[in-house]
């Protein structure tokens, strides 16, 4: 009688046991098959793929990167699920997907409108996309302002240097389509010094962030350092023009910045 109580006690267990560990299991699977639609779908994105209302080149799609055929645009980084496709870039933006097989996809466009794209089998179309990143125009060389001014019968000098530089700002937009792209821009160091004689009165550079506390945060971070001039002398001092836009904008700002005889700074926005 005990050896039969045994038996069932150790039949029991291992029912137990083989249910958990096929629960496992199925957990296990089940969070496999979760994340294979991601890969599934930004499988069937590779390629090119052709705007069906105009039947142009609009984007390639490699890896995770996705390309345009305007060399000023930067590739961006996308993500896809089965219902969003998300591009990665100095914002992110998401794009829901309405429809995607392995040779059509149609999505919803930042303005709300459907864009409907097939994928290319003409391989004249790699054309469009045999280019690498583009580097925008940028000087070369350092260019060189200097004005002679008198004040107070006395004579100064005032030197501007605009010194190209390597640091890259991005600016965001979108295509009529509603689909963010990115260019990308160079900022300017640009110098500035005043001179008595041989006496350095004052000498900084300034790029973009130098002016913080005065321009807004946003702007800035899509703006560069375009241009600075000599504006005239006064009582107050030397006063400088400091232009910072936004590339292939209407929008810019000026600052007065105004170097004093005794070499201290006032800065502060003229529009």
């Amino acid at each position: 009688m005990k050896i039969h109580k045994i038996k069932a006690v150790c039949l029991c267990l291992c029912i137990c046991f083989l249910t958990a560990c096929g629960g496992n299991a199925r957990q296990e699977s089940g969070s496999a098959n979760q994340s294979a639609p991601a890969d599934t779908t930004l499988r069937l994105l590779q390629g090119i793929w052709i705007d069906e209302e105009t039947s142009l080149a609009f984007c390639k799609i490699e890896g995770d990167s996705i390309f345009y055929p305007d060399t000023m645009n930067v590739p961006l980084r996308i993500e896809a699920t089965a219902d969003t496709l998300t591009l990665i870039g100095s914002e992110t933006v998401h794009y829901p997907i309405d429809r995607i097989t392995k040779n059509s996809l149609s999505f919803h466009g930042a303005t709300g409108d459907v864009v409907s794209l097939r994928k290319s089998e003409d391989l004249n179309d790699t054309i469009y996309f045999t280019h690498k990143v583009s580097n925008p125009i940028t000087y070369n060389e350092v260019v060189k302002k200097d004005t002679v001014v008198y004040r107070e019968g006395e004579r100064y000098r005032c030197y501007i240097y605009v010194n190209p530089s390597k640091h890259k700002v991005y600016k965001q937009s979108y295509t009529n389509e509603g689909v963010a792209v990115e260019n990308v821009y160079y900022d300017n160091v640009i110098h500035i010094c005043v001179y008595k004689g041989k006496v350095c009165l004052y000498s900084r550079d300034y790029s973009r962030k130098s002016f913080s506390n005065i321009i807004p945060e946003g702007f800035l971070q899509q703006a560069i350092l375009s241009d600075m001039k000599y504006g005239f002398t006064d009582k107050d001092g030397f006063h400088f023009n400091a232009t910072v836009c936004i590339p292939d904008g209407a929008s810019c700002y000026v600052t007065d910045i105004c170097v004093s005889p005794e070499g201290n700074v006032r800065m502060e926005l003229v529009q």
